[in-house]
């Protein structure tokens, strides 16, 4: 028990560093992990999200053409991990050099504003694939207007700036601070915003994400229905076998990349704002440190809906 409480700690007390928005006022974590951690993750993403994510775009460029609406919705989901993988070499750096960034204000709000430019546009557009393979299957009359290329690039456009214009206030909360002989770029904000910042992180977290995670959820409950029960000559077995794997892609990427992120940030947030007890913020801090690679993790496992859901893939 001591050899944990003295990972997990390096001092407990009224020890506090107004620089530091990463630690607790009243509390110093030992966070010498995510050194490691992050880094070794985020090398990772980068390889293979940069890998797949690139050879999908060729694909779809080069080789898919004409798109149909789902190849559409996971051109765009195959951008959005391709511009995020671009970015992780500077945390990759960032996090080695033990939390010194020496690129400027700029560039950390603009690294930080990637990451969850990337998370709320997979979400969204896992989202949009979801219901096109609803309408797909349980309303394919319906499908047929709805499901028109061209508007799901209409689409697809309206996700991008409206995932934009909802992060745009995390630009201005974002920022660096001298620490010693380093410069942190911060993952929040500074202390004293901190409580802003929660409140505009939790209204961002239940628009952008508790009401994609709802929509996907009925839709593949009423997708599941249809394709144990479907109606006479609705659907071909290789549609609903490519609608089975769908579901099962969807379901896995928000099970594993996107719920443990938002629970541990929700839990995260919350303890720091009430003032929790050191050793519960230092339980809490290691859990949400270690969920924020599984989220970019994403950008590794949507090439897998890319190879499973389609007859041209």
């Amino acid at each position: 028990m001591a050899s944990t409480e003295a990972l997990l700690f390096t001092t407990l007390g009224t020890h506090s560093d107004p620089n530091n928005s990463e630690m607790e006022l009243d509390c110093q974590f030992n966070e010498e992990f995510k050194f490691i951690l992050l880094p070794v993750t985020y090398s990772v993403v980068f390889l293979l999200g940069l890998g797949f994510n690139a050879l999908t775009i060729w694909l779809f460029l080069f080789r898919l053409r004409p798109w149909d609406a789902t190849a559409t919705y996971m051109f765009h989901l195959a951008l959005s991990d391709t511009l995020y993988a671009l970015s992780l070499p500077t945390l990759v750096y960032y996090y080695e050099a033990h939390s010194h960034w020496p690129s400027g204000t700029g560039l950390c709000q603009f690294i930080r504003f990637l990451f969850y430019w990337n998370l709320y546009c997979s979400v969204l557009f896992l989202t949009c694939i979801s219901v096109h393979h609803y309408l797909g299957i349980c309303h394919p009359l319906r499908a047929v207007h709805w499901g028109l290329p061209h508007l799901a690039g209409l689409l697809c456009l309206a996700v991008w700036l409206v995932i934009a214009g909802c992060l745009m206030p995390n630009l201005f909360f974002v920022t660096t601070s001298p620490k010693g002989d380093t410069v942190l770029c911060h993952d929040t904000t500074r202390p004293e915003e901190f409580d802003h910042y929660v409140y505009f992180s939790s209204a961002i977290m239940r628009l952008l994400f508790g009401g994609p995670c709802l929509v996907n959820l009925v839709c593949y409950g009423l997708m599941a229905q249809c394709l144990y029960w479907p109606l006479p000559g609705a659907t071909q077995s290789s549609s609903r076998l490519r609608s089975l794997h769908t579901i099962a892609v969807v379901l896995t990427v928000f099970a594993v990349c996107f719920v443990p992120f938002h629970i541990t940030h929700t839990i995260y947030y919350m303890a720091r704002l009430l003032e929790a007890d050191c050793r519960v913020l230092s339980i809490v801090n290691l859990v949400y440190k270690v969920t924020r690679p599984l989220a970019s993790a994403n950008s590794c496992l949507d090439p897998v809906l890319y190879l499973l859901t389609g007859e041209k893939y």
